[in-house]
């Protein structure tokens, strides 16, 4: 009797068609010659055997696999019975491109193998959109060389034409003349030839295009970037693109303008006619150049033209109005590099990004590449920004004096300066200083430098908004900051103005101590961060300043805290900068081991461990926050401060009751509240009694939590108090909720919501609606949970914790609706959110709940199976022969 199972699937004939270009495949790795296309034949070959074994299901890859095997047949085509030094530098350069981008989705694809049954079935839609970009990856990758292979054939015989040219005119006489005659009345004058382009230019492929497209179509085009960024490898690039050779012939000219003696019109003209073959003398104006410059197409580039454009150069207005009247010529492509953006209108600006990771190292290998691919290389090219000159100039430093990486890499971290220094004495230096000796900066004034020196020594550079309170003593300040952005010495960004890392290298203060105008900006930084953070006193949300320059803060303050270590004002404001962390931006900070590191009878040790223990607190790690506060204990006591000593308490039992020491926390909390009794201090006896409420609720006691619970509101009640009242009436919720007193718990909880809402607390926002939902959930109310969910993970943006314990939540919700997909991928988010923040706690529990979750995926699998299996079997053995039928409803 026939089933489904005896008869050819479509899926037979494509993996009998996959065998064979695999053994196919495996073959031509083994007699190829050239090395890359031995790993692309050998990763195409794995890609398909591993579509085959485990993705037979999923009609979605067979495009992958369709794109592998054309890949295969084009390189095949272009390399067999090659040797690799018989391809063009292009077509190397695009199998190496091939080469890493099927290495790459080979290594997914397998990743995608190694996933449990589960975990891909449920991963599926996701999965489709991956295996388009990929599929789209190698269609893109596989144009590009087998465009290549194509230009390759061409260029061939596009040089053979061109020397059989030059052949015929050295052979040629001119017309019209004789061995004994006059000189012709017209000769042509050749000109003069760019240079040729760089042997590589990586990462510029897209950018060259579409300089390229401008050009043919005679749009004047200028490339405006910081010097060392690749303007000019670009514009030669260009120059010698096989489709500009084709439009415009040998009418493709280059000027270096910062060749010049001197920058005035009359040279600039002089030098304009001998490379352009115009053969006119010392032309006072573009007058009797006209004639010659309409007579031909041509495509004429001006290399370094801030040298000639510099509005504050000599006859600046004069060569500005050339240059502007040669973009005109509608026979004419004008191209222009330079550092400044004070051009002519009507210029096209392609962006020039610095390069991409990849582009970056490869650049390095392409010089030096004794040691093979190395994370140490990927690591420095990221310190250098991905600038181009200096990871040139890194890798020619290394490959002259035979370093190895490692060697490179200490030598970097010793002495920058020297490393971004050839032999030749090519440096990074000269190029920058190049810049700064430029009219247009000498002109900014005696303090344009000093302020250079600040942005550089800030990581994040300067923010535009805070101008006039840094820097309150420079007139025209804001002129000034412009000018920096029109030199391309800085850039703007995210509203910050900031600067290339190697720029910043070399204008970095050495000694910040000895910079007046930082040394003045660290105390404008210090003296806000000084301010009292309190959600309960006005200016806290002014301080949420630091959201967006936390970085340039703790930079100062490492550095100075190291420089002015007995500084009251500097460790007060490390204070303050972990107390702001502590309120607005909750995350990790360099500081802590300095902090730890200072003598046990530094003043400032306490309460910066203190800061220090709230931070580690809202970033879910209890055990350090005890350690921390044990030590601060300690030191505050022999201090005899007993205000410091209840405070200290009260938060060494609330790293107590995470940790689930709630008796331990208990007793904490009782010998903080006599203290405070003791002092007459009503506010933080209300704290100790939400605390108490808190600890005995864990500890289930509820009675005793509700009664603690009830004596904070009634502490908390006066005006004034309303944060800790705020925070106790949800206190009490959860204990009623716990109690299983719904209508109490929801009161308590409105309660709590609508004082955060008069104020616009987020953290309670966040904590309140997020203990409803827990409440409702419990109820089996999801809608309203996912509400009050989503609400809270709306108030946690800027709190990473928050935001991962609302995610953990929703998906939690989403798991006891049986939605298993969704809430797979919400606690897949919200691991993430804790692995990144080392919240070791919460990344526990999130591991416990995707457990939880995958082995509920895989119960439903085996019912599904069981049920599919028991299904067919009923229909085989209740069909006639040959013929299957569907159970009635009474099976």
């Amino acid at each position: 009797m026939a089933t489904n199972s005896q008869q050819p699937t479509e899926w037979d004939g494509v993996a009998s068609t996959l065998n064979v270009f695999i053994e196919a495949f495996n073959r031509a790795k083994e007699i190829s010659e050239i090395k890359p296309a031995r790993a692309i034949f050998g990763s195409v070959a794995v890609i398909l055997a591993t579509i085959e074994e485990s993705f037979h299901k999923q009609q979605n890859y067979i495009k992958l696999g369709q794109h592998c095997v054309d890949i295969c047949r084009v390189l095949d085509r272009g390399t067999r019975g090659k040797r690799m030094e018989r391809l063009s530098q292009s077509v190397r350069e695009a199998m190496d491109q091939l080469m890493t981008t099927v290495a790459e989705i080979e290594r997914k694809v397998k990743e995608q193998r190694e996933r449990s049954l589960a975990s891909r079935i449920f991963h599926a839609r996701r999965d489709r959109g991956k295996i388009a970009a990929w599929t789209s990856d190698l269609k893109r990758i596989l144009k590009i060389f087998d465009t290549e292979l194509a230009i390759d054939t061409n260029v061939a015989v596009s040089n053979t034409q061109d020397m059989v040219l030059g052949i015929h005119r050295a052979v040629v006489k001119p017309q019209g003349a004789s061995d004994g005659g006059n000189s012709p009345t017209h000769t042509s004058v050749r000109g003069e030839f760019p240079p040729q382009p760089p042997r590589a230019c990586f990462g510029r492929d897209e950018l060259i295009e579409k300089v390229v497209d401008l050009a043919e179509n005679f749009e004047p085009v200028a490339l405006i970037g910081a010097g060392g960024i690749g303007k000019t490898s670009i514009a030669l690039k260009v120059l010698h693109h096989d489709r500009i050779k084709k439009r415009f012939g040998e009418n493709r000219r280059f000027i270096r303008c910062d060749k010049f003696p001197a920058s005035s019109l009359p040279q600039f003209l002089n030098r304009l006619s001998k490379v352009i073959g115009a053969g006119i003398e010392n032309p006072e104006d573009l007058t009797p150049l006209r004639p010659f410059l309409s007579s031909k197409k041509m495509l004429l580039f001006l290399d370094n033209a801030e040298s000639v454009l510099d509005p504050q150069g000599m006859d600046a207005r004069e060569i500005y109005e050339t240059v502007q009247e040669l973009s005109r010529f509608s026979n004419i492509c004008l191209g222009i590099t330079s550092r400044i953006t004070t051009v002519p209108p009507h210029f096209k600006r392609p962006i020039i990004p610095t390069l991409s990771p990849e582009a970056a190292c490869d650049i390095f290998y392409s010089i030096h590449n004794n040691g093979g691919r190395s994370e140490v290389i990927s690591d420095l090219t990221r310190q250098l920004d991905f600038h181009a000159l200096s990871i040139t100039l890194l890798a020619t430093t290394a490959s002259h004096n035979l370093w190895d990486y490692t060697r490179l890499a200490k030598e970097w971290n010793v002495q920058r300066a020297r490393v971004l220094q050839t032999d030749h004495n090519e440096s990074l230096a000269a190029t920058i200083e190049l810049s700064l000796a430029s009219r247009t900066f000498r002109n900014l004034g005696p303090h344009a430098r000093d302020l250079l020196e600040v942005i550089a020594f800030l990581p994040q550079g300067i923010d535009e908004k805070n101008l006039d309170w840094l820097f309150p003593t420079i007139i025209n300040r804001e002129n000034i900051f412009d000018k920096f952005c029109v030199l391309s010495l800085t850039s703007r960004s995210n509203n910050f103005i900031t600067m290339l890392a190697p720029i910043r290298d070399h204008l970095r203060p050495q000694n910040p101590s000895l910079s007046p105008l930082l040394c003045a900006t660290k105390d404008q930084y210090f003296s806000r961060l000084s301010v009292n953070v309190d959600p309960q006193e006005p200016g806290f949300e002014e301080a949420r300043w630091i959201v967006s320059e936390d970085v340039n803060a703790e930079h100062l303050l490492e550095v100075f805290t190291s420089i002015e270590t007995n500084s009251d004002v500097v460790w007060g404001a490390c204070i303050g900068f972990i107390r702001h962390l502590y309120c607005h931006k909750r995350r990790h900070t360099v500081l802590g081991p300095r902090v730890e590191g200072l003598a046990d009878d530094h003043p400032s040790k306490p309460g910066c461990l203190i800061e220090l223990s709230r931070l580690s607190s809202v970033l879910g790690n209890p055990l350090d926050q005890k350690r921390l506060l044990s030590e601060a204990l300690k030191l505050v006591g022999e201090r005899k401060d007993d205000s410091q000593v209840a405070r200290t308490l009260c938060l060494l039992s609330k790293a107590n009751r995470a940790l689930g020491l709630h008796d331990e926390g208990v007793e904490q909390t009782k010998e903080a509240l006599a203290i405070y009794e003791r002092l007459g201090d009503t506010i933080n006896q209300a704290d100790c009694w939400k605390t108490l409420a808190w600890l005995f609720h864990m500890g289930e006691r509820l009675d005793d939590a509700e009664a603690a619970g009830l004596r904070a509101i009634e502490l908390s009640r006066e005006k004034g108090r309303e944060f800790l009242l705020c925070q106790s009436h949800r206190s009490l919720g959860n204990i009623y909720g716990a109690k299983k007193e719904k209508e109490k718990a929801v009161h308590h909880l409105e309660q709590a919501l609508e004082i955060a809402s008069i104020f616009e607390w987020r953290g309670e926002l966040f904590g309140n609606n997020y203990a409803l939902a827990a409440l409702l959930t419990r109820q089996d109310e999801f809608d309203k949970a996912h509400s009050h969910i989503d609400q809270a993970k709306a108030h946690a943006a800027d709190d990473p914790l928050h935001l991962g314990r609302a995610t953990r939540f929703k998906a939690h919700i989403l798991y006891r609706q049986r939605q298993l997909e969704d809430a797979l991928s919400e606690a897949l988010g919200a691991l993430e959110i804790f692995k990144k923040l080392g919240a070791s706690m919460d990344t526990t529990r999130c591991n416990d709940l995707i457990k939880q979750i995958e082995q509920a995926i895989a119960g439903e699998l085996r019912i599904v199976c069981c049920l599919s299996f028991w299904l067919t079997s009923l229909s085989v053995r209740d069909a006639p022969s040959g013929s299957l039928t569907t159970p009635s409803p009474g099976h």
